[in-house]
């Protein structure tokens, strides 16, 4: 439609953190094991959404749980993935810019479907409230699902 040129789609707006949700996102991640928890995170994805295990063809035996968990490339990509999300997490104000590089890798190299991203975002959320048990308040909750689908779209944000 021509009014549709003459009327460009609005600019991304800034995600807007609250003092309490950063002190949320900053309080649990310093009890994050990036080695230990990387390696549940991803082993739940490769377990709970078996499709996925596609992209990672190089890492051997992934026919099982038990072959998953126990398959150090699982567990030193795992440890990658919480590493890159900590700087993330770190960078708050700037997580677009913080995971730029990786949205590429992923988009332009690896050719992994965005959606993947959500999934262990949803990964990530599960292992975090199990380990943190009533620690993982309702707030602390909304707090890291916000964080993992601000995440998820700077991820996602080279496929545009």
């Amino acid at each position: 439609r021509s009014s549709d040129l003459k009327h460009p789609a609005p600019k991304a707006k800034m995600v807007h953190w609250t003092a309490e949700e950063k002190a949320a996102i900053h309080s649990v991640w310093k009890q994050v094991d990036v080695e230990k928890d990387g390696q549940e995170t991803l082993s739940r994805v490769l377990i709970t959404y078996p499709w996925t295990q596609r992209y990672f063809s190089s890492f051997g035996d992934l026919s099982n749980a038990a072959a998953i968990c126990n398959n150090p490339k699982v567990k030193a990509h795992g440890k990658k993935v919480l590493a890159a999300l900590g700087g993330a997490a770190q960078h708050l104000d700037n997580i677009k810019s913080t995971l730029a590089h990786l949205s590429e890798l992923h988009a332009d190299t690896l050719h992994v479907d965005p959606e993947n991203f959500k999934l262990l975002g949803q990964c990530l959320v599960i292992v975090l409230a199990r380990k943190l048990g009533a620690a993982f308040t309702p707030e602390v909750h909304g707090a890291w699902e916000k964080f993992v689908a601000v995440s998820c779209a700077a991820l996602s944000k080279h496929y545009n």
